[in-house]
């Protein structure tokens, strides 16, 4: 057979690696005054952020959202990327809070987080907030993510329809957000498979001015992505874009040999570069021992700089400053000390430009609004001490390193818990308490009124919210109208009883006496009574009627003579 002179090898081509081919933009907008919108997306990640917190912090919350996960954007994870992506996210979280607590003036501000990361064959998926992911796959057009918006869950409660939520006044309100209100945020989380000449279109809350019908219309139409992401824009700017507007559109393709030519260029650090004065340095085939010395280099640098700036105030930052060179004491410092927990509040700009420098030349990327403004100023938003120091290792390496200096994460983890432990118990002893209460009224009885008939009751005549304390136990054939009128008051109010022979007591006397009290003689006997009492009285002459009158001011009946 013809199949079998062909090589096993060559029976079926190997299929190339997927990646991303991308085109974003980023705008102001007609009325804003900065932009709090971030996005970045390459080969394997594509992320967009609506950050918020007004003039404070919505900026900063994206930015360092976005800065903090670039360096996802690869498909080295030889145990699987399924919860890289969400670490990743509940990190830039914990970072935001750090930010907070080093600058009070931030508090407040959050950011929303729609990502997606090219592992294989597989888009790991991730979403928080109200910037949405769509998807045009074999022709379908669709949202993937879902609004974490109030009117969102509206409309899934059936209390609005989507037609309303357009214009409803709490339309901007988000339920779940990245922030320092919440420690472990809720994330949507999606593993999907992909195909290439799959497209996605990532976009900030902004576009939603745009009908959703234009909006697919140019995704299934527009083939050039760059295009695509102006037209939508644009088309935003013309219906007045009251708000930021981030676009960022992507394609699923197989890679090609220009895309690996590209993404092998190093970058050699600007002091390594001045240090052996050679242009043809940057190479694509520079050795790998040379890049690690490099880097080595550097971090000794930034060491010195740590040492350097021991007592100076620490802080956050996120505005545009020249950083201090101070580099004379460099080499003086061992790697085994601790980063001082107070640094030169520039340091963090410095160390963070540096890097993000290096690591954004090193792959083809796009990186638009408030994100590239803090790239290009070098004003990266960063906390002192420790977390500068971790978040470089984290850009620099990729790896294990990050953990020599993470040496409070398992004190902090232990704090991050205990609040929810803690707030477990409570929950825990109400709902105890409440079951053991209604557990309680289920032991009592009562006497009362259903169907107009007196009816035994299991429970207590109460209600606790929705819930009714109470069920019926039996019905009776006494009519309650037939009682006397304290017997009708009775029932109706409830007479309680300690337990069902009480309660079947009760209506004893109610039938006897028409009393509920169970110290009323029975009804024959106050017959008899009642015709023996005339008897005397008729014999007996009265010797005066005043005398008779005379008790006009008798005391108030009781129940049992006014059931009589």
């Amino acid at each position: 057979m013809a199949f079998s002179e062909t090589p096993k090898g060559q029976e079926k081509p190997a299929e190339r690696p997927l990646i991303m081919r991308y085109a974003a933009r980023s705008d102001v907008g007609r009325i804003r005054s900065k932009n709090d919108d971030s996005a970045y997306v390459g080969r394997h990640l594509a992320v967009v952020a609506d950050g918020m917190g007004g003039h404070a912090g919505g900026d900063v919350a994206s930015a360092s959202t976005v800065l903090d996960m670039i360096h996802l954007d690869h498909d080295d994870y030889p145990e699987g990327a399924d919860t890289v992506l969400a670490d990743e996210i509940q990190t830039a979280n914990s970072l935001l809070s750090e930010l907070v607590h080093q600058n009070p003036k931030l508090s407040g501000m959050g950011t929303t987080v729609t990502a997606l990361l090219l592992e294989g064959r597989k888009l790991h998926f991730a979403h928080i907030g109200d910037s949405r992911a769509y998807r045009l796959r074999n022709k379908k057009f669709e949202q993937v993510s879902i609004d974490h918006t109030f009117v969102q869950r509206l409309i899934d409660e059936g209390r609005l329809r989507p037609e309303e939520a357009e214009t409803h006044p709490h339309k901007n309100v988000l339920m779940r957000v990245l922030g320092d209100v919440d420690a472990s945020p809720e994330l949507d989380l999606d593993v999907l498979d992909v195909e290439p000449g799959e497209r996605w279109l990532l976009c900030s809350d902004g576009l939603n001015y745009v009908a959703g019908h234009v909006v697919e219309r140019m995704v299934r139409e527009t083939k050039d992505l760059r295009e695509c992401a102006e037209i939508l824009v644009d088309l935003t700017l013309e219906a007045g874009a009251p708000d930021n507007v981030t676009v960022v559109m992507l394609e699923i393709a197989e890679e090609t040999d220009d895309d690996v030519n590209t993404a092998a260029v190093d970058v050699v650090p600007a002091a390594a570069l001045a240090a052996v004065n050679e242009p043809e340095a940057v190479t694509a085939t520079k050795s790998a021992d040379d890049l690690a010395a490099d880097k080595a280099e550097e971090d000794s640098k930034t060491e010195s700089h740590a040492k350097a700036a021991r007592n100076a105030d620490a802080g956050s930052s996120f505005s545009a400053g020249d950083p201090d060179d101070k580099e004379d004491e460099a080499g003086s410092s061992e790697e085994s000390t601790e980063p001082p927990t107070t640094t030169d509040p520039h340091l963090g700009e410095h160390l963070s430009a540096e890097v993000l420098r290096e690591e954004l030349a090193s792959r083809p990327h796009e990186l638009v609004g408030a994100a590239a403004t803090a790239a290009e100023t070098g004003s990266i938003p960063t906390v002192a001490g420790r977390t500068v120091a971790r978040r470089a290792a984290t850009v620099l390496t990729h790896k294990a390193e990050q953990d020599r200096v993470e040496i409070e994460e398992p004190a902090r983890r232990r704090v991050r818990w205990l609040m929810p432990a803690v707030a477990a118990v409570v929950v825990l002893g109400v709902v105890v308490g409440l079951w053991l209460g209604y557990a309680w009224t289920q032991t009592r009885y009562y006497v009362g009124e259903y169907d107009q008939r007196v009816a035994i009751f299991n429970g207590i005549s109460q209600r606790l919210g929705p819930i009714q304390l109470s069920r019926l136990e039996a019905v009776t054939d006494i009519r309650v109208d037939s009682l006397p009128e304290y017997g009708q008051q009775s029932v109706r109010q409830t007479v309680p009883a300690g337990d069902l022979d009480s309660a079947q007591g009760i209506v004893e006397n109610l039938r006897n006496t028409g009393s509920a009290s169970a110290n009323c003689p029975s009804t024959p006997a106050a017959t008899a009574s009642g015709s023996a009492t005339p008897t005397p009285s008729a014999t007996v002459p009265i010797p005066s009627t005043a005398a008779v009158a005379s008790p006009t001011p008798s005391p108030v009946p009781t129940p049992c003579e006014a059931a009589k």
